[in-house]
């Protein structure tokens, strides 16, 4: 009588946070090896071959990729940029075209080495004043809506607490205040989005627990609450 088969086992699902940790650090090995600026060798390159090497590399998936890769780049770790051009038809016509390419930025390589020597204080120059009618500029040049005046204010008085932590190192408070940019450069716009708001404050209201800090998230989490 044979023996029974073994019933295989499908892998668990990655999370988000680990499909995201692999997309970033493909990015940051790419950048690492680049011998040019965009293409096979370069450290940017076209989304086509994003999804094909890192669907060979680690078995992610179209959705995986897209979707993670559009978080990363709202929190300002990865940046497309485009280059243009123009292609004259027989006809004398000439179509413009752009292609994309992506890369790691900065702020994704201090993500994965943290941060060094030429890493930027994030915390320098925190203030709000008033520049227009409709905008008002707060941090470090970042500019809100003057419609959401409030909760940026409470965002500033939030990362202005956090120098004062002591129980955070400064990786862990640079995060924050990454997550914090991402929501105050969505209070820029008439309608902010949702979605990005909410995937930043993940990240922030974590510190509900910090003390000293507690208060300060609840206020800021009320004043968010629209868009939360």
């Amino acid at each position: 009588m044979a023996a029974p088969r073994k019933k295989r086992v499908a892998p668990s699902p990655r999370s988000d946070n680990e499909v995201r940790h692999l997309i970033l650090q493909y990015f940051y090995d790419r950048n690492k090896s680049a011998t040019s600026a965009r293409g096979k060798k370069g450290f940017a390159i076209k989304i086509s071959d994003v999804r094909k090497e890192l669907k060979a590399s680690h078995g992610l998936t179209l959705q995986e990729v897209i979707g993670n890769l559009n978080y990363l780049m709202s929190q300002g770790w990865i940046a497309e940029e485009q280059v243009h051009k123009s292609v004259p038809l027989p006809s004398g016509t000439i179509i413009p075209q752009a292609t994309s390419y992506y890369k790691i930025t900065a702020s994704g390589i201090d993500k994965t080495d943290g941060p060094g020597e030429f890493t930027m204080d994030k915390f320098k120059g925190i203030k709000i004043e008033a520049t227009g009618q409709n905008i008002i500029t707060i941090g470090d040049g970042n500019q809100v809506n003057a419609e959401f005046k409030d909760a940026a204010g409470a965002l500033v008085d939030l990362k202005q607490a956090l120098l004062e932590v002591s129980s955070l190192s400064e990786a862990e408070k640079l995060d924050v205040v990454a997550d914090i940019d991402s929501i105050e450069s969505q209070l820029a716009k008439a309608k902010p989005n949702r979605t990005v708001i909410q995937g930043a404050w993940e990240g922030v209201k974590k510190l509900d627990t910090v003390l000293g800090l507690t208060e300060k998230v609840v206020k800021v989490a009320g004043l968010l609450a629209p868009f939360l």
